[in-house]
């Protein structure tokens, strides 16, 4: 709208015609009509500055808003509720409509009515919205940014992708994250969002990535669903089309949802320090209800409440059972008695050791199969690698003491492979420290360095020491057990130490004769 205004205010101060018309985005024909209208009425600045709204009108009277109030106005609110419910009916229905109404004012043309029909969508954020069916489509992609796990134990750091599926009509957006941005993680991905929504659109419409869609031929530019996703579709009773390639206005409403994640996911949370991937999407699912539930957009409703309303009961119903990808391969047991897959460990019965296995593997179990018959159900590993699933059925009895490690349970269970009076010894050892972990290292002397060649013997010395009521620690079981026969296992027989004093012979047994006796003489001076 011109503001006349302005425009007078700008030629009293002596201002050119172009200046002003470029300056107020106006034509010279509206400045000219303002130049003529000071002239008629011998307006100053004065006057212009305190002009009301209401003169400025008077002296610059619209002749379109006259001529609209000869119109009969178009109520478009019952349109856009024909056309949200019944996805066949157009404008042109919604004028003939028009038209029938009974009253003495003229009627809009129906070019005119279009017109008026686009301002109205506009101004109440309809547009996006009145180009797709409720329950139509589900657009899908990866964000471009990322985001990062960090190990607990290890400290390594896992980058992970971002899936963002979103249901163009309401707006819905579902975001997830994966470790990786292969087959199982895509599928595992759509599974999740139709839960999320509830139910299932009619079509799918993903980018060309290579999860979706490949050449049956090099060089072609045909493209083809992949199976495993085509599988998918057939479960769901949904349909894969994918967007035409570089044609990104094809898919404008999953760019559009990206940003929002980048802005509201990633851009909230990437200074943010998670440790597992489970822990991080709980904080994606919070950010999710903000977007979905508490922003409001242009028309005063949130994504939620129009999907509530308008969408969620145009979706298809979701199977009784969710897809699983099964994939199939071929195990060897290691002597360790596990079996590896995905750089992740899962354990079989121990006398399987070295023998070859098969597994069948879904997103959230691992089965091993010896011939047809099932020997380990493991829930299956996700995230870092190396991480091991161990069923205590499947220990051989000589490791099952591991369990617990570095505890008074798991030293006292070693202690009884020895014998009692070494469980005894044990306990004291434990009870006589205010921390009782100041005593696992002396504990773990005891029964490696002593007991590890010869349980018999620790045995022996630690009886001998409780016998004895003495201070039971690794230094004295050590000279105890240097004193205890290896044969016998039993002290050695005690033996008096060898005398130094040469024993006298009697005096009434010897010969006189034989007896040498110096005189004093002998000892004089000078001798």
């Amino acid at each position: 709208m011109v503001d006349y205004k302005k425009i007078m205010s700008l030629l009293l101060e002596s201002r050119s015609y172009r200046d002003i018309a470029e300056s107020l985005g106006c034509s010279q024909r509206d400045v000219a009509k303002a130049r003529a209208v000071i002239k008629e009425h011998g307006l100053t600045g004065d006057q212009v500055a305190v002009m009301t709204v209401e003169r400025v009108e008077e002296l610059f009277p619209d002749r379109r808003r006259r001529v609209a109030g000869e119109y009969l106005a178009p109520e478009f609110g019952p349109v856009v509720a024909s056309m949200r419910s019944n996805r066949h009916f157009t404008l042109l229905q919604g004028w003939r409509t028009y038209l029938g109404v009974a009253s003495e004012l003229r009627k809009y043309s129906y070019s005119q009515y279009c017109h008026l029909f686009s301002d109205y969508a506009a101004r109440n954020d309809l547009v996006a919205t009145l180009h797709h069916e409720p329950g139509r489509a589900v657009f899908i992609d990866w964000a471009g940014d990322t985001l990062q796990v960090c190990d607990a134990v290890t400290g390594e750091i896992t980058k992970v992708y971002l899936f963002v599926a979103v249901l163009p009509y309401s707006g819905l957006v579902y975001c997830t994250g994966c470790t990786d941005m292969r087959m199982n993680a895509w599928l595992s991905a759509h599974k999740a969002a139709f839960e999320y929504f509830g139910g299932v659109p009619q079509i799918v419409v993903p980018d060309n990535a290579p999860t979706a869609t490949h050449r049956p031929t090099k060089g072609e530019s045909a493209r083809v669903v992949n199976p495993k996703y085509q599988q998918l579709a057939d479960h769901y009773a949904t349909a894969i089309v994918p967007a035409r390639v570089r044609k990104p206005r094809d898919k404008a409403a999953v760019e559009s949802a990206v940003q929002v994640i980048n802005k509201r996911v990633i851009g909230y949370l990437c200074e943010d320090v998670f440790t597992t991937v489970t822990e991080l999407n709980t904080a994606i699912a919070v950010r999710m209800r903000e977007i979905n539930e508490e922003i409001r957009r242009a028309d005063g409703t949130t994504r939620a409440e129009r999907f509530m309303a308008e969408e969620a009961s145009a979706l298809g119903g979701l199977p009784v059972e969710g897809f699983e990808d099964v994939e199939y391969r071929q195990v060897k047991v290691g002597r360790n008695y596990h079996v590896t897959c995905d750089y992740q460990h899962y354990s079989v019965p121990h006398r399987l050791a070295g023998q070859l296995l098969r597994a069948r593997l879904t997103d959230q179990q691992v089965s091993i199969f010896d011939g047809d018959a099932i020997v380990a159900e493991h829930r299956r590993k996700h995230g870092r690698r190396g991480q091991y699933s161990t069923d205590s059925a499947h220990v051989p009895l000589q490791h099952q003491d591991v369990a617990g490690l570095w505890s008074r349970d798991w030293f006292i269970r070693r202690a009884a492979a020895f014998g009692p009076a070494t469980v005894e010894i044990i306990t004291a050892v434990l009870d006589r420290h205010k921390i009782e972990a100041q005593g696992y290292l002396e504990c773990q002397n005891i029964l490696e360095s002593l007991g590890k060649r010869d349980k018999q013997r620790l045995e022996a010395a630690c009886t001998q020491l409780a016998n004895l009521g003495g201070y039971a620690s690794y230094s004295g079981l050590k000279r105890l057990m240097a004193a205890i026969d290896s044969d016998t296992k039993t002290s050695r027989p005690h033996r008096p130490a060898a005398a130094t004093i040469k024993p006298q012979p009697a005096v009434d047994t010897l010969d006189p004769a034989q007896i040498y006796v110096r005189g004093a003489d002998y000892y004089q001076q000078g001798r």
